[in-house]
């Protein structure tokens, strides 16, 4: 195909906008740094491009981080890319990108790479510029570390199929909850063009397995799974209604992470909202705490949440939140609750919920076995019992429990979630 892209800009300053206009997409993990070397000690650190994710193992490992370009053809009034924002404009070669990635990676800056885009000339012109980079990267440069790619919505499913083959990771943007907010605020895209990439790349994991079965040596496709990313804040969605679609997308795409972003106003326009309070990072908290339960703690969206209580409690985490609201449960006898009805105890986690199954084939276990496990008792001691004692005299009531969870707090929203707790006082 014709390449047209301009090399009038140097790399460098490429990099500077690319990286810089990839700090939006939250697929994978990051924290930036710009730390820089003072002679004495070993090694430094620059501020573009590099983010943290974390491999299937939960070893932590540094990607850089770009966009292929930030030019693109549609006007979504949320991004600081959109076609009618007046940005610096910058656009890789693949052989940039591939040089990028290998001098980071010889300097120890990185141990794979995170490559998405805006949209240049069409999605099929964009994927297959992306597609020429991974394979130049594994072909030419021959570079086997992590590669996590976006795939482009409405670009030729052969190019995607390619792309599979190609990266470890790849993922399509949900940007919105619901298709009423994407005609809203992003009319260029349509939700069956985004759901489709997801449909292919799911059923192409699941048929590469299959044929992983059969023969060993048959190259590896999206191994390390699928991914997607919700804005958070910037349409009028519920919790309930964006876990609810988190929910469903797990269960029908099978995906590995669906990340939430905190919507962040970078555009005048009276479609968005004002967010006097800046960002809404704590609901995004929530929203992520609550994904964790869905994945790993057996909970589903309609125990958290509810039509009549939509939104999370802002005072506590939603396993508390849950807890609080179903004291008939509580307190929990530690040495008899099966592993299911432990996971649902705040302060115990999945690795402490399993020593304390394993733990108590050698004998009943007291409140200091509990600390060496690792349960956190200062969350768990209003709920558990240890032979048939609590660890301090409480009471099993919910105003009680939530004022002292969250007694460290300067001051308690307490209408937040349409509760009335009461303020104690020195004689309470």
């Amino acid at each position: 195909m014709e390449f047209r892209i301009s090399p009038e800009m140097s790399i460098m300053d490429k990099l500077n906008i690319l990286a810089d206009a990839a700090k939006y997409d939250v697929s994978c993990s990051s924290s930036g740094s710009s730390r820089r070397g003072d002679g004495k000690g070993l090694g430094n650190t620059v501020r573009a491009g590099l983010c943290h994710s974390f491999a299937a193992d939960g070893r932590c490992i540094s990607l850089l981080k770009i966009l292929f370009t930030n030019e693109c053809i549609f006007d979504c009034k949320y991004c600081i890319n959109r076609r009618s924002n007046d940005v610096p404009r910058a656009s890789f070669t693949p052989d940039e990108v591939c040089e990028l990635t290998m001098q980071f990676y010889r300097r120890n800056y990185i141990e794979g790479l995170f490559l998405s885009s805006g949209i240049l000339h069409s999605p099929d012109y964009t994927m297959e510029l992306i597609c020429q980079t991974l394979y130049k990267l594994r072909t030419v440069y021959n570079f086997r570390g992590y590669i996590h790619v976006k795939a482009i919505p409405g670009a030729d499913p052969i190019l995607i199929q390619k792309a599979g083959f190609l990266a470890d990771r790849m993922s399509v943007n949900l940007e919105l909850p619901t298709a009423e907010s994407l005609k809203q605020l992003a009319p260029n895209k349509n939700r069956n063009n985004i759901l489709k990439p997801m449909r292919q790349i799911q059923n192409g994991i699941k048929a590469n397995r299959e044929e992983l079965v059969l023969y060993n040596h048959s190259p590896h496709f999206c191994e390390a799974g699928q991914s997607t990313q919700m804005i958070v804040g910037a349409t009028p969605e519920s919790d309930y209604q964006i876990m609810t679609v988190a929910e469903n997308l797990y269960q029908k795409f099978s995906l590995k992470r669906v990340y939430y972003s905190a919507f962040v106003n970078v555009n005048e326009d009276k479609d968005l909202p004002a967010l006097p309070g800046g960002p809404p990072l704590l609901r995004e908290h929530r929203l992520y705490q609550a994904d964790w339960l869905l994945r790993f703690y057996d909970f589903t969206i309609d125990e958290l949440l509810t039509s009549d209580r939509p939104n999370f409690n802002m005072m506590i985490d939603p396993k508390a939140d849950w807890a609080v609201r179903h004291l008939e449960l509580f307190p929990v006898e530690i040495n008899r609750a099966d592993y299911h009805l432990l996971l649902r105890i705040p302060g115990i986690g999945v690795k402490s919920a399993s020593r304390i199954v394993k733990a108590r084939r050698f004998g009943s276990l007291n409140f200091d076995d509990l600390k060496k496990i690792g349960v956190v008792l200062k969350r768990a001691l209003y709920f558990i019992t240890c032979n048939g004692r609590m660890m301090y005299p409480t009471k099993i009531e919910e105003n009680y429990i939530v004022r002292n969870l969250t007694y460290q707090k300067e001051k308690l929203p307490f209408s937040q979630d349409g509760m009335q707790y009461e303020q104690l006082s020195l004689f309470s």
